[in-house]
């Protein structure tokens, strides 16, 4: 039986209070928050404490390495020691995590490649949900042709895979500079990989975001609101979107997610962040040739990504309980 305090509480207010009692939400949060700190703290780790600067080649550099001095790259272990390898992971303040193949410091740049992946994926989520938004409450609120029209739309939006689709955006955005009439979008800034991502999943959000609408405009409160003669603008507003709003809650992470998937594909095959700028998945393309002798390059930002992914799903779904009324006060 819920407690007599819980039925006093408004809807937003019990919904937090069930999240701060979910130990799993408090735990993706938790891991969420340290990710991000850490990422906005790049700068201050790269010239305070690493002294390297990510972005530089510098194969000729040396660092003292318990009190030797440490060639960043070394000659390969094969019996003829021909070629160089980066140095691994030396668990000291400078290249922590070891260097790449220009002799970059690998630590260095994870936390700058995830300011990016961060960046590109929060942005995406959130452009992503709002067209999503409008979609799916255009469709599902005035049915007839404008549901028509927009359901095929995104029909045909569905049956593409969603990385052939992204891929074929990018190729096309990267190849050349962006020009929409006076203003010009150079080839490598993120909002082209913004927008792209925010695009190709706008489908997937649509269609619960449309469902959930297609529930409400029969609702008794909806249909009092017509009978009064009130604009179908303020209806939306004040009715619709505000009983939408724990759907769009609820996607924001799950959405995040994906779109920090795409971004990080995109980037690994080099059509989404360009160079000199990081991401997790373009340091994952820096370390895939050296995944047998210096693994670390590549495994540090792909375990960067499992983290943060899984706990933005964790929180997605802590959201969904907290914010669904059914599951009572728990």
């Amino acid at each position: 039986m819920m407690p007599l305090d819980a039925t006093i509480l408004s809807p937003s207010r019990l919904a937090l209070r069930r999240l701060r009692r979910d130990p799993s939400a408090l735990a993706a949060i938790a891991v969420l928050a340290l990710v991000t700190l850490a990422c906005l703290a790049a700068g201050l780790y790269a010239r305070h404490v690493a002294h390297t600067d990510p972005f530089t080649s510098d194969v000729a550099a040396a660092i003292t390495l318990h009190g030797q001095l440490t060639d960043i790259m070394q000659p390969n272990d094969n019996p003829l020691h021909l070629g160089l390898t980066p140095i691994g992971p030396t668990w000291s303040v400078q290249y922590l995590l070891g260097s790449d193949p220009q002799g970059r410091d690998v630590a260095a740049r994870l936390l700058y490649g995830g300011r990016n992946s961060l960046l590109i994926s929060a942005s995406a989520s959130l452009l992503c949900i709002a067209m999503a938004a409008v979609v799916g409450i255009l469709a599902g609120y005035f049915g007839g042709f404008v549901d028509a029209a927009l359901s095929r739309m995104m029909d045909i939006m569905w049956a593409i895979p969603v990385y052939l689709f992204a891929i074929s955006l990018s190729i096309v955005t990267v190849a050349q500079d962006l020009h929409l009439g006076p203003i010009t979008i150079a080839s490598d800034n993120l909002i082209l990989p913004i927008v792209i991502i925010a695009i190709v999943y706008v489908p997937y959000a649509a269609r619960p975001i449309r469902g959930r609408v297609l529930s409400l405009r029969h609702a008794e409160f909806v249909t009092v609101a017509r009978s009064l003669g009130v604009r179908e603008a303020r209806i939306l507003l004040r009715d619709i979107l505000p009983n939408v709003a724990p759907t769009l809650i609820v996607l924001a992470p799950l959405v995040m997610a994906l779109a920090m998937l795409a971004e990080s594909a995109l980037s690994f095959l080099s059509i989404g962040v360009q160079a000199p700028a990081a991401s997790w998945g373009t340091i994952i393309n820096d370390g895939q040739g050296l995944i047998y002798t210096r693994p670390m390059v590549a495994i540090a930002p792909g375990l960067a990504i499992v983290v943060t992914v899984l706990a933005l799903n964790v929180l997605g779904d802590s959201l969904r309980d907290a914010l669904d009324a059914r599951e009572g006060d728990r």
